[in-house]
């Protein structure tokens, strides 16, 4: 059997919410190259320019890293009390003498994880990723590795890393869209550890430095994440996140000028997201979506339901409509168990992916009888056979 990938078009399940969704005013500008702007509970995308072309990532690298750090955490591998060396590599490479963002971790001294994260994250320290990553994996190369392979294991396979502190290398790159997920990851798994990124300031060494991220002191909600830059390589980027009257929305810009164009933009960003949406509803949980055709089952289809209620963020008063579209890779191969993840619902705003959200097995479908797979095999090879020899002429 061969897999297809299926679209099922159900713009006409959403005519009924042909709400206005173009501003009276101009569209919204940034000049940030790269941005994307989404609502964390309704995965909504908001705004986005060029959310997918890689980029470096400078040292909002250190976000994937604090993943790996609070993942050990969450499953009893790592504890906040446990200490680690900090070697001559993270003191010459990530130290103060680098003149690179640091912690003040002494050579040979023993810190605490709880200390170490807080200078991963409040003040980006280098030294104090390379001592995490080392104590971890043994070294910074293996911990880079982890790092790739677990934003795989999330989905995000467009983010590549060769160290865990952000340094300039052609192999480590992002996107303003993926690491808007890893955040959104991150702020969902670890609210116990997130915390972290919101505190205003770190004392190491008897040297006090003020968190990085400058949305935290400007009045938006913010509660995270990280900031980066490496002149030429990164410009000035920065991931973000902030809540206001029960919603939170996360940022991802990168490419600006200089800090003070990257603070600018992102409070520009984060407050036109506040005020100019508004939620709507298109699907309750568990509701019926459509069908996805089944290869070798009891029955000939399986019902696509919502894994939960389905909402999307619109601009305030509008007249465009929602599309949306059912995607997967089928048909189908029984048995097929209820709950399973078996498509997405692609929901557009126009030209932009605003709402991509799982959809999932309404019910059991055992194996068919050997007459029904028979049957199905020979229905998928001449569909097969046709979109070969007849679509492809």
């Amino acid at each position: 059997m061969r897999s297809f990938l299926r679209v099922l078009v159900i713009q006409a399940l959403l005519a009924p919410l042909a709400f206005a969704l173009c501003l009276a005013q101009a569209p919204f500008q940034t000049s940030a190259p790269y941005a994307l702007l989404m609502d964390a509970d309704t995965g909504s995308i908001l705004f986005e320019k060029s959310p997918d072309t890689p980029v470096t990532p400078a040292s909002t690298a250190k976000i994937m890293t604090a993943e790996l750090v609070f993942r050990e955490l969450k499953e009893g591998r790592l504890r906040l009390d446990d200490e680690f060396t900090v070697s001559e590599n993270a003191w010459r490479t990530g130290g103060a003498m680098a003149r690179g963002s640091s912690m003040f971790a002494a050579l040979n001294s023993r810190v605490r994880v709880e200390d170490l994260i807080r200078g991963l994250v409040v003040v980006s320290g280098n030294d104090a990723a390379i001592v995490l990553a080392e104590g971890i994996a043994g070294t910074e190369q293996a911990f880079a590795d982890r790092m790739t392979k677990r934003a795989a294991e999330l989905g995000l396979s467009q983010l590549t890393f060769r160290n865990a502190w952000g340094k300039d290398d052609p192999g480590q790159k992002v996107t303003a869209r993926q690491m808007s997920l890893l955040a959104a990851h991150l702020i969902k798994t670890y609210p116990e550890y997130y915390s972290y990124f919101g505190e205003r300031e770190f004392v190491w060494s008897k040297i006090k430095q003020q968190n990085r991220n400058p949305l935290l002191g400007m009045g938006l909600g913010a509660d995270g994440l990280k900031t980066g830059n490496i002149d030429d390589a990164s410009g000035y980027g920065l991931v973000g996140s902030a809540i206001q009257n029960d919603q939170r929305l996360i940022l991802a810009i990168y490419g600006l000028r200089n800090a003070k164009d990257r603070s600018e933009e992102a409070r520009k960003i984060l407050q036109w997201g506040f005020r100019a949406f508004e939620v709507k509803n298109l699907y309750g949980a568990r509701e019926n979506v459509g069908s996805a055709r089944l290869y070798g089952g009891e029955q000939m289809n399986v019902s696509l339901v919502t894994n939960g209620a389905v909402r999307v963020l619109v601009p305030r008063g509008s007249t465009e409509r929602l599309n949306a579209k059912v995607v997967y890779q089928g048909p189908v191969a029984a048995p097929v168990s209820e709950g399973t993840e078996l498509a997405r619902l692609k929901v557009y705003r126009g030209s932009v992916l605003a709402l991509d959200t799982p959809l999932v097995a309404g019910e059991a479908v055992a194996l068919g009888a050997i007459h029904r797979r028979a049957f199905d095999a020979t229905l998928e090879l001449g569909q097969s056979l046709f979109r070969t020899y007849v679509l492809k002429q």
